[in-house]
């Protein structure tokens, strides 16, 4: 479980609930149907005009990245699996990685170290892994622009479900208790927009733009070790230029736990 997607939902939920408890304001104006109606409804409907299906069908399996830990390998286990085999090439010679390949799960591991033991040249090496990665970038882009049309058109609809419920109101003008129920829901229409657009919608798809940038840096990471290995270059240096890929906070917070290779 990513605990802070879900600590977001619920603590942006306590900050609504209780600036209406505060201002004593009535938990029943959440009975409103229409207000829902019109902002979730309306932003599906805004999805649907905006991306084709095959990526739409896709929002399950966002949500489930949004809500749960990334998988795959840590950078840490990256630096002490490409150290690994770099001392292994030294020691066997580059052939000696095939019989490893089968022992990982990452297919982008695996494609790299398959094209190191056949012998791919450097330049054909890094553009194949390197236009994987920015593939992958594009589609990240093109999933976290589903978050982020939805948390544009969100507010947008609020102000359209007050409008109806302003029309609402002023064919009750005659009986004032109805017209204020129906002035309430319509600014209830308005919350749930912004609510769903700057609480909701706009920080998943930042969520998921971060995530993204993590993966595409452990694969570049992967890419380095893999051509320093083709290389020939010795493990201590392969460490170091993988370190040097990551941020400073993270270099240290893995210095002490590195081996020391000879």
């Amino acid at each position: 479980m990513e605990i802070t997607s879900l600590l977001g939902v619920i603590v942006g939920i306590i900050s609504v609930v209780g600036a209406m408890f505060f201002k004593h304001i009535s938990f029943s104006v959440f009975l409103n149907p229409a207000a829902f109606f019109v902002i979730f409804v309306g932003t599906v409907a805004t999805i649907l005009n905006s991306y084709p299906l095959e990526n739409v069908k896709n929002v399950g399996v966002l949500f489930k990245i949004i809500f749960t830990k990334q998988k795959g390998l840590t950078a840490k286990e990256i630096i002490e699996l490409l150290v690994d085999l770099s001392k292994l090439a030294r020691k066997e010679g580059l052939l000696a990685l095939e019989a490893k390949v089968q022992e990982f799960e990452d297919p982008f591991l695996k494609k790299g170290i398959r094209m190191v033991v056949d012998g791919t040249q450097e330049e054909m090496m890094r553009e194949i892994l390197e236009n994987e990665i920015d593939a992958m970038e594009k589609r990240h882009d093109i999933n976290a622009g589903i978050f982020t049309s939805a948390g544009t058109y969100a507010p947008t609809l609020g102000v359209l479900g007050a409008v109806f419920g302003l029309i609402a109101a002023m064919a009750s003008i005659d009986d004032t208790e109805r017209m204020a129920e129906a002035i309430a829901a319509a600014f209830m229409a308005t919350i749930l927009g912004i609510f769903t657009g700057y609480v909701l919608w706009n920080p998943f798809a930042k969520k998921l733009k971060v995530k993204s940038q993590n993966e595409v840096l452990l694969k570049n990471m992967i890419v380095e070790g893999l051509l320093s290995i083709q290389k020939g270059e010795s493990p201590n240096l392969l460490k170091e230029k993988l370190f040097a890929l990551l941020p400073a906070s993270t270099q240290k917070k893995l210095a002490d736990q590195q081996p020391t290779n000879s």
